[in-house]
């Protein structure tokens, strides 16, 4: 349990700034000193907007990943890169981003690159002179998430091998980070709460927690349970009911899962999540470019307390901002804790 009743987080992305957008996608213009300058000046950029915000919780936006999982493939041996989008045109959908090949033994010899990015967080956090208390969060995603575009072959012929080859790997990196002193990890499934509706919801829960169990009890364990939001769109079933009960045996501190964009359908369930762990409630829309009002967000909240007590609610917004322009982003940051703040005021909470 948290404590820090009524606590603001972010579940990991932030959006990219427009210079760091035009870096990626021109790499080989730049020299290794040059990338090295722009992935500090981002999370520089990152973390300021997140503290001016206010939040309790903070990460370096995941301003060094090119892509939620891509940039993870890189780290690992016997994956064949191939990016190539097999749909160019139409409207934006997940059917644009290329698989990849398996080629090998799937290991990772000198990790996944997260410690690498705490390491960085820390340092610049440190070098701001923050005089507020505040919490520094790492995000990997799980290896059921991660297999998610790769192909299967001979070796590993279906998803599930792939992730039992990825699992290891993810928890190694686990492991590493709680030794570099990473006090709250997200591990986040999303493709579990996307197909939870159609697959073996049991067989998710053993994964996930053989994924955490070395470090559970070492750092606060989160994850993060939403429904897809490649250029703002869904790709799973978006009804929470089919995860449970199964998934509130996740050894997990903090269960988030997706409701603004969803207008709060099934806020009732966050009862049954907040007897087990504490619950972190998606109370700003990513993908809406409408810009919630903090009294939009003080009345979200008190919705919340109906179903949970303040000491196991946590809010965040449904998903990364990675996918929302940084206007809009820092505007919902800065009213989602504005709103927040409101009600912990009227409930005398400091």
């Amino acid at each position: 349990m948290q404590s820090n009743p009524l606590r603001n987080t972010v579940i990991g992305s932030y959006p990219f700034p427009g210079w760091l957008e035009f870096t990626s996608q021109n790499l080989d213009r730049f020299g290794v000193n040059d990338i090295a300058e722009a992935q500090d000046d981002a999370v520089v950029t990152a973390l300021h907007d997140q503290l001016a915000a206010g939040l309790d919780v903070v990460t370096d936006g995941e301003q060094t990943r090119l892509d939620f999982n891509l940039s993870f493939y890189g780290y690992i041996k016997g994956i064949e890169l191939e990016s190539a989008s097999p749909r160019l045109f139409g409207p934006p959908a997940h059917d644009q981003r290329g698989k990849h090949a398996v080629t090998g033994d799937l290991h990772a010899p000198n990790g996944l690159g997260v410690v690498e990015e705490y390491e960085r967080l820390v340092k610049i956090y440190k070098a701001t002179g923050h005089d507020k208390e505040v919490t520094l969060k790492a995000s990997v995603p799980g290896p059921y998430t991660m297999t998610g575009r790769l192909l299967p072959n001979a070796q590993y012929p279906d998803r599930w091998a792939l992730t039992e080859a990825l699992l290891p790997i993810v928890r190694k990196e686990l492991e590493d980070l709680v030794a570099a002193g990473c006090t709250e990890i997200s591990v986040d499934e999303p493709s579990m709460s996307c197909y939870a509706y159609k697959e073996d919801t049991a067989r998710f829960v053993d994964i996930y927690n053989r994924t955490v169990e070395s470090i559970v009890g070492k750092a606060r364990v989160c994850t993060h349970l939403c429904f897809g939001n490649f250029k703002a769109r869904a790709v799973g079933l978006r009804h929470i009911a089919p995860m449970f009960p199964a998934f509130l045996d996740f050894k997990c501190d903090e269960m988030h899962v997706e409701m603004a964009s969803r207008e709060f359908a099934e806020l009732e369930l966050i009862s049954e999540i907040a007897k087990r762990t504490d619950v972190a409630v998606g109370i700003v829309d990513v993908k809406s470019y409408y810009i919630e009002t903090p009294e939009d967000i003080a009345a979200r909240v008190k919705r919340c307390l109906e179903f949970a007590p303040a000491e196991k609610l946590v809010f965040a917004p449904d998903c990364g901002l990675s996918q929302t322009a940084r206007w809009a982003a820092k505007r919902k940051l800065v009213n989602m804790v504005a709103g927040v703040n409101l009600v912990k005021k009227e409930l005398g909470i400091q």
